[in-house]
């Protein structure tokens, strides 16, 4: 490993699974009720984590491929649960007078994306992202298209749709 990492001038990035490796545990606690989704340090690491990639995982791996959990309990798992247990009463439902942040995504082919490090940091700091996730074809937040037909709206990005959402 550290023959390959010097040949490629450090840049190699080597996975490793700290948490989270217990697949029957994981196939568990997705069908219990008391467990919410989710996942953060809060930045801590974003030199070496990316947990960006929780909800195209969960439908490509776990949906698709591994058919532990069905796409609609993933989707109330990914949006109306943790929208109800943080009391966001006007998100997480597709329904008249809600929020319109809709993301519509193809199941035979959502997965994770590759991820990259980018340098936008102060001090040159690196962080891991994973902003091309695979499979998905359109996004529209606070009813403004950001992404259609798998390309970025640029428009709908610069009208900047999103909120800070205070309870």
């Amino acid at each position: 490993m550290l023959d390959l990492a010097m040949s490629e001038d450090l840049e190699t990035r080597y996975m490793i699974v700290l948490a989270n490796d217990d697949e029957d545990g994981i196939y568990r606690l997705l069908h219990e009720d008391q467990m919410l989704l989710g996942l953060s340090d809060a930045g801590a690491h974003v030199s070496q984590l990316c947990d960006a990639v929780l909800p195209t995982d969960l439908l490509g791996n776990w949906v698709r491929e591994r058919e532990a959990i069905s796409l609609e309990e993933a989707v109330r798992k990914l949006t109306g649960e943790p929208a109800t247990v943080f009391g966001y009463r006007n998100r997480g439902v597709l329904a008249p007078g809600k929020a319109a942040d809709v993301t519509v995504f193809d199941l035979s082919a959502v997965g994770t994306g590759p991820m990259r490090r980018v340098r936008d940091f102060p001090a040159d700091g690196e962080r891991l992202v994973a902003d091309e996730p695979q499979g998905i074809r359109h996004v529209v937040v606070n009813g403004t298209p950001i992404k259609v037909d798998g390309e970025r709206d640029a428009d709908g990005i610069a009208a900047r749709p999103g909120m800070l959402l205070r309870r």
